[in-house]
């Protein structure tokens, strides 16, 4: 009776799987309205009526009514930031990629036009915990997800956002352990959708991580130059670490837009160390200028990433 009791609930958990994997990148069929096409109640309606649509991009700080409203005015397409949980040494808070994302995104949409921003994906793949930690997992607070279920939470996110009516998902990952299965995801559900006929189209932008990583010359070209002392020869290469850590000029830079305690500015200051790999970064104000600069920079060369893909679709 005991493994009755026990084989049963694994023979439908095991069935659930598999339909959940035979269905999940399917188009389902519902009765419309639905979507952009969904109506409200009479009183949700009527208070909707009476107010302005919210001056916010991200769509979490929107009603629902007020998404239906912005996709019926033409703003069918949304960016979707994948970002992470990670280690980036003793002056840079673990979120780095999901503030870096904050900061730059806005720009991005505002650049592409059209466009909204979804919320942030903060858990991505960081490296393996078992039979041995590797990547950014050997430290504490770090959190990844298995490559199967970062591609599985980004299928439905991406279904989710075409169901709901828009036709262009846009998607940019903040880390190097992102790309492979934002490319993956995006290609699977492309060739799916144009299968079935279904109107949607993902856009996997890479050049908004890989193009002039770091911002490293763009940078230079500002006068800095951060030098890597940890070789016998000091070097001042583009690199992801620098003098023992994971940090660099680049983010730094554009997160102090947001808050310049993500930074631990103040402690820095306190103790002598407002600089990094040989670069005074006083005063704050001068800093935070030339993190917006970067945001510019950066969301230039994304957005006009976009839209060449988007001309030789």
């Amino acid at each position: 009776m005991f493994v009755k009791r026990l084989i049963l609930p694994i023979l439908v958990l095991g069935f659930g799987n598999l339909l959940w994997s035979q269905n999940a990148t399917q188009v389902p069929v519902v009765e419309p309205p639905f979507g952009a096409d969904k109506q409200g109640s009479p009183q949700e309606e009527e208070a909707h009526e009476k107010m302005s649509i919210s001056n916010t991009l991200w769509i979490e700080e929107m009603t629902w009514l007020e998404i239906r409203d912005t996709i019926k005015k033409g703003t069918n397409r949304i960016i979707v930031g994948t970002g992470g949980l990670e280690q980036n040494g003793p002056f840079l808070a673990n979120g780095k990629h999901n503030y870096q994302l904050q900061a730059m995104l806005p720009e991005i949409a505002k650049r592409i036009g059209n466009c909204l921003i979804a919320p942030i994906v903060k858990f991505v793949p960081e490296g393996e915990m078992y039979p041995k930690a590797t990547g950014h997992m050997g430290y504490p607070g770090s959190v990844s997800l298995r490559e199967e279920t970062f591609k599985m939470l980004l299928k439905d996110i991406c279904m989710s956002y075409q169901f709901s009516g828009f036709d262009t998902m846009i998607l940019v990952g903040d880390s190097g352990g992102n790309q492979k299965g934002m490319k993956e995801v995006s290609e699977e559900l492309n060739r799916k959708w144009q299968q079935s006929g279904t109107e949607g189209n993902i856009y996997y932008v890479e050049e908004y991580y890989s193009e002039e990583i770091w911002a490293h010359d763009f940078l230079r070209q500002k006068g800095i130059t951060q030098i890597d002392m940890s070789d016998r020869v000091p070097n001042d290469k583009s690199n992801h670490t620098r003098n023992g850590m994971h940090d660099d000029i680049f983010y730094e830079a554009v997160i102090a837009t947001i808050d310049p305690k993500l930074i631990k500015h103040e402690a820095r200051v306190l103790s002598g160390q407002f600089a990094l790999h040989g670069v005074d970064l006083n005063p704050i104000e001068k800093f935070v200028s030339l993190g917006e600069k970067l945001i510019a920079h950066r969301a230039k060369i994304t957005a006009s990433a976009f839209l060449e893909k988007l001309d030789h679709k």
